[in-house]
C-alpha cells in the first residue's frame, strides 16, 4: 500500500495531521498483516479503505476508522489490534 497516495486520500475526510498520521499506520499495520486479505479473499487496497470509510457514519476520520475495524471485528474476529485508542496529538 503506497503510503502517500493513502495520506492524499483521507483528504475527503477532512481529518486532523494526528487523525491522518494516525490512521495512515494503523492502514498499513492492517495491510501488512495479510489479515484483510486472508478473512476476505480481497486484497485490502486504498480504494478499499476510501469505500469503507464513506459507508461509516460521518464522524470524525478516526472514529469512521473504528467504526469500519469494529465492522471487520464483528464479522471475522482478531481486528481489535487496528483500533486507534489514543491519538498523539504532538
Amino acid at each position: 500500500m503506497d503510503r502517500d497516495r493513502l495520506h492524499s486520500a483521507l483528504d475527503a475526510f477532512a481529518p486532523t495531521p494526528p487523525e491522518r498520521r494516525v490512521v495512515v499506520r494503523q492502514a498499513i499495520d492492517l495491510a501488512d498483516s495479510g489479515r484483510y486479505a486472508a478473512d476476505t479473499g480481497h486484497e485490502l487496497t486504498i480504494s478499499v479503505i476510501e469505500g469503507d470509510l464513506r459507508d461509516a457514519p460521518e464522524e470524525s476520520l478516526v472514529d469512521r476508522w473504528n467504526w469500519w475495524v469494529g465492522s471487520l471485528t464483528v464479522a471475522y474476529g482478531g481486528y481489535e489490534r487496528f483500533q486507534i485508542r489514543a491519538i498523539d496529538e504532538a
